[in-house]
């Protein structure tokens, strides 16, 4: 579902590839049979983009985390059970590595069977751990906090690693390319500092028009990622002084060139900003997880959490400039980042190949 497991996925196999490893990468809604994955896809692009508060009460029904029972996806992904294995056994893997939560569903009930003869990591990309990440019959699961490993810990009894979000190098360097945006920002409303607002790959948020708005008229530059959502695109170009753009692909660099991103679901554009030492603002949160890990980041103190407009405004305020909050953000931002995540995967697989 969106790009963020995508880019995960695809800097795992990245890692693999160049530690001499051959990685395949699958997709589990593809897998599904009679076209489900794609209508589950265009069921919850919709949703997300045009009535959030219908995939908040999916997730409060099917996902959010404590007591009572609610129900399994487990149904739904034994579905893909006969592809996964078969794809498995052709490509003759030793490990497979789920990124998505209904992923892990799916191996963890087939590794609980014996069908999956291979041992399974469970990557958990959210901040807070909703219950369909988890499954007991996983080999392995790794996460991005310490508090999140806690919560998995009361789950499964599995190990539980914490090894930070997984995130391409570039965004932990500094940027070449940020010099070219600097220009180009720079050029489009001068003598404003810039500040990213994030709608995902999808272009999913609420109101980015009027927050634009609210920042250009306190004399910042907002630059909004609208993904591929050409209508977020086209309602934000018409805001005065705001700067809409599509699919960027030079995101650390233009990370590199602005002073904030405002983001509303703590994602993979919240995790790479925290590597490039870009301070994050959760405004306006998406519901369900995504309302749930911005207010975790914050809580975290790895973000500030704006609960209005005027929390907004002084939240920006606060780290414009070099200072000693804008210090104390990105220095607990860059410590969730502890090594190679790819690490204890392959130490998995060789276990099990010996």
């Amino acid at each position: 579902m969106g790009a963020g497991h995508d880019a995960v996925a695809e800097e795992l196999a990245r890692r693999a590839r160049a530690d001499g490893h051959e990685p395949l990468v699958a997709d589990v809604l593809g897998l599904l049979p009679y076209g489900l994955g794609s209508a589950l896809r265009g069921s919850y692009q919709a949703s997300v983009r045009h009535f959030p508060w219908a995939y908040g009460a999916v997730y409060d029904t099917f996902l959010r985390s404590g007591p009572g029972h609610r129900p399994s996806g487990v149904p739904l992904a034994r579905l893909a059970g006969h592809r996964l294995t078969e794809l498995a056994d052709r490509f003759e893997a030793d490990v497979v590595v789920s990124v998505f939560h209904l992923a892990a569903q799916l191996t963890g009930h087939l590794r609980h069977r014996g069908a999956l003869r291979v041992p399974s990591a469970v990557f958990v990309l959210d901040f807070a751990v909703h219950r369909h990440w988890v499954h007991p019959g996983n080999d392995q699961y790794l996460c991005l906090t310490e508090e999140a490993a806690e919560e998995l810990r009361r789950g499964v009894a599995a190990p539980v690693r914490v090894t930070g979000p997984v995130v391409p190098g570039d965004f932990l360097a500094p940027a070449p390319g940020a010099a070219h945006w600097r220009r180009t920002l720079a050029r489009h409303v001068p003598g404003r500092p810039p500040v990213l607002l994030s709608a995902g790959a999808w272009g999913a948020a609420s109101r980015p028009s009027a927050t634009a708005r609210l920042l250009a008229r306190t004399g910042y530059l907002p630059v909004v990622l609208c993904g591929h959502n050409d209508q977020l695109r086209s309602a934000v170009t018409a805001v005065p002084g705001a700067l809409a753009l599509g699919w960027v692909r030079d995101l650390p660099g233009l990370m590199g060139a602005v002073h904030a991103l405002i983001d509303n679901a703590a994602g993979q554009t919240a995790v790479q900003a925290l590597a490039a030492g870009l301070p994050v603002i959760g405004y306006r949160p998406l519901p369900g997880h995504g309302e749930e890990g911005v207010r975790r980041m914050a809580g975290l103190g790895v973000s500030a959490f704006a609960p209005d407009e005027a929390g907004l405004l002084s939240a920006l305020e606060g780290v414009l400039e070099a200072g000693p909050e804008r210090d104390l953000r990105r220095d607990r931002g860059r410590a969730l980042f502890r090594g190679d995540p790819l690490a204890p995967v392959l130490a998995l697989a060789e276990s099990a190949v010996v």
